[in-house]
């Protein structure tokens, strides 16, 4: 239903005047102006109800209806209706945070059977390019590893191989070392029994001396080295200076070129035709062979048969008669003659073997001699 609106003007007021948008209002509609706010506008009018054309519908007061605001000049100016457009806030949500679910094993009860361990949590796989790269990564990290575990075999078996090869090398080397020790031994040992005459002459004739003994001439050489200082002990036959030690004479004279020595006899063994000289000066002394002389060896013989001092003879080791009548004897074949008698009877090796004592009548090559360890059992000087 539509409200008719009287209108109302106060006293001495002037008639509200209509402005263009306000007839064209009333134009369109063919009724008198409605204000905007109207509830009624949108509902028909009946035209029995609504008013007539003849009578129009007051029009509200300029003062009452919305958007206008009076003049002071009397005249209305309408204002358009400002809007303003709302502004939303994007309201703000939280993430709501998700906590894995953590198990505990279950505490068995007294009695009651164990419990299996749970399965662990599921944790979400990595990406496929993720685990991609890391699976190349791995690879390549494996082929290194690879790579590098068979350089160090090679590496190895090189080493094994060289050390095999060195220990080899080695062991061959002292086997041949060895071989070379035992050849130099055999060579040392051959060259002791090459016969060298000039040599083992060398090293004996300066121990060896003529003995002088009253109107008797012979043989004596040094020996040992048990004597004092500034002293040498002499070995000699008993009958070299026989004449003198039967007159109560000790004194002999020991004689080698210009070189004259004065000498004491010491000690006599008439039995086994020995005597032991002791003279006053140094004299170096020959080496005194071990063991027992075998036929075959050869011998150099120092002496002065008749009177001729450093002279040197040469021969073999014919025979060693150890159950001669006179005691052990060595047989040789070397010459000698008066003045010999005493002389040293000297083997390769430049030791002395035995003492020149006596040569066989009416025969050639047969000399007798007193073997070394008798006399030096005798005396006790060696």
């Amino acid at each position: 239903m539509t409200a008719t609106y009287e209108p109302f003007t106060p006293a001495g007021s002037p008639e509200p005047q209509r402005d263009r948008y306000a007839s064209r209002q009333d134009e369109r509609h063919g009724d008198g102006y409605r204000r905007p706010e109207d509830p009624w506008a949108e509902q028909p009018r009946s035209w029995e109800q609504g008013p007539s054309w003849s009578t129009p519908e007051p029009a509200p007061r300029w003062s009452e209806s919305p958007g206008y605001e009076q003049q002071p000049s009397g005249q209305s100016r309408y204002e358009q209706p400002q809007y303003q457009q709302p502004q939303y806030e994007q309201p703000q949500y939280e993430q709501p945070g998700f906590e894995q679910p953590r198990f505990e094993q279950p505490a068995a009860a007294y009695g009651a059977p164990g419990y299996a361990t749970p399965a662990p949590a599921y944790e979400p796989a990595a990406p496929r390019s993720a685990r991609m790269s890391a699976l190349s990564g791995s690879g390549k990290a494996r082929t290194v590893i690879l790579g590098l575990v068979v350089v160090l075999l090679a590496v190895t078996a090189w080493q094994a191989y060289r050390i095999e090869t060195m220990i080899k090398s080695s062991n061959a080397l002292a086997t041949q070392v060895a071989g070379e020790k035992n050849r130099s031994a055999e060579l040392e040992k051959a060259l002791t029994t090459v016969f060298d005459p000039e040599g083992i002459a060398s090293a004996a004739l300066p121990s060896v001396f003529r003995v002088r003994a009253g109107d008797f001439t012979g043989t004596a050489f040094s020996v040992g080295t048990k004597a004092s200082g500034g002293t040498a002990n002499l070995f000699t036959n008993f009958h070299v200076v026989e004449s003198v030690w039967k007159a109560g004479g000790r004194s002999v004279t020991l004689e080698r070129g210009s070189t004259r020595i004065s000498a004491t006899i010491v000690k006599v063994s008439e039995s086994k035709d020995l005597a032991l000289l002791r003279a006053k000066q140094r004299i170096a002394p020959l080496g005194v062979a071990p063991g027992q002389v075998k036929p075959g060896q050869q011998v150099v013989v120092v002496g002065a048969p008749l009177g001729l001092d450093d002279t040197v003879t040469t021969g073999v080791i014919s025979a060693f008669r150890e159950d001669d009548a006179d005691g052990p004897t060595i047989q040789f074949d070397a010459p000698i003659n008066p003045g010999n008698s005493g002389g040293p009877v000297v083997n390769t090796s430049k030791q002395v073997v035995g003492l020149a004592t006596a040569k066989a009548r009416d025969a050639e090559g047969i000399g007798l001699a007193i073997p070394i360890a008798t006399a030096c059992s005798t005396f006790d000087v060696c």
